[in-house]
């Protein structure tokens, strides 16, 4: 299975290098816009991606191999392997300076630094007029936070023991649980609070709420698999001394496994909602409510002396908060 996996990574990863070759680096050198995708197109990319193929398989020098942890030999292959990951890291860098449009010309501009000057000076200039409209601004955000982690905390608590590797045994079941359990974390994980907030947004009307409902959804799905791992680490010894009293599986997790996640379960959950305050800020952008959305309204009329006020506001409750959730995770170790 591990080798089938290889040679996958390596066709994914030769196509991934030609597609990056024929469509922009070469337009791009060429200095014309990307030609039309068509079969020879279609044919370069996929002959690439076979060749890729075929070094792993014929000289073994598979950075599929690697990858998943299997052993390259020392020699040739060893040699081969590691050109085409320096080949593959210099054809993404490339590809992603152009990609990016990345302009250390436009960057340094005249009339561009005179614009962030002009910015730069203005929040380092707040006006302290909006400090009461912002403070309750960041309450909101605070509670939000607050919020997202108290009602994610229990769901992700009961979600983590399923979700652990070890705790569902080996039957087609649990094997299916895990599994089905595991993706859906994935795809709540992939998708970023700024997405949720914006379909909690449609669904329950834009506010605070949404916002919460937000991040409860991306908080669940990280803190039960920080929970999850943490569980699939546990030390088996305990689990096989209460079982052989004759404990039910029940007893077993509560007697056994909780007491040996309390503490590391109370310090990821300080430390998520650390993120959660900080996350909240963002997904006022897209009405989530809290000081986001009041930093948005200042920065599309262009007011900013009250952005910089807001700024400076965000930054002094994220770095209290980060010392004081710091020090909490400290005393609990």
């Amino acid at each position: 299975m591990k080798k089938l996996l290889s040679i996958v990574i390596d066709i994914v990863l030769g196509a991934a290098v030609a597609a990056l070759l024929e469509r922009v680096i070469a337009p791009s050198l060429a200095d014309v816009q990307p030609w039309m995708f068509s079969w020879p197109s279609i044919a370069f990319i996929g002959s690439a991606s076979v060749c890729w193929m075929l070094l792993g398989l014929v000289f073994g020098a598979s950075l599929g191999r690697l990858y998943i942890g299997l052993e390259v030999k020392e020699g040739t292959a060893r040699t081969i392997a590691t050109h085409l990951g320096l080949f593959a890291l210099s054809t993404f860098i490339i590809g992603g300076w152009i990609v990016t449009d990345i302009s250390p010309i436009e960057f340094l501009s005249g009339e561009g630094l005179q614009g962030a000057g002009r910015i730069f000076g203005a929040l380092l200039t707040p006006e302290f007029d909006v400090i009461g409209e912002a403070l309750s601004a960041m309450v909101v955000t605070i509670f939000t936070a607050f919020m997202a982690t108290v009602v994610a905390v229990p769901l992700s608590f009961v979600l983590s023991f399923p979700a652990a590797r070890n705790m569902l045994g080996t039957g087609l079941l649990a094997k299916t649980i895990y599994i089905v359990l595991r993706a859906i974390l994935n795809i709540m994980r992939s998708m970023e609070p700024i997405i949720w907030a914006i379909i909690f947004s449609v669904w329950v009307g834009i506010g605070p709420f949404a916002g919460m409902l937000a991040l409860v959804i991306h908080t669940i799905a990280s803190l039960t698999k920080q929970y999850s791992e943490q569980i699939e680490d546990v030390n088996e010894g305990p689990i096989e001394a209460i079982s052989a009293t004759g404990a039910n599986r029940l007893q077993v997790l509560w007697f056994a496994v909780v007491p040996q996640c309390v503490i590391p379960f109370l310090s990821f959950t300080i430390y998520r909602w650390d993120i959660n305050v900080r996350m909240a800020t963002i997904i006022g952008f897209v009405g989530g409510g809290g000081i986001g959305t009041l930093l948005t309204q200042y920065q599309g009329l262009a007011r900013y002396h009250e952005v910089g006020t807001l700024v400076i506001l965000i930054t002094a409750v994220v770095w209290l908060l980060d010392v004081v959730s710091s020090r909490i995770r400290e005393a609990l170790r």
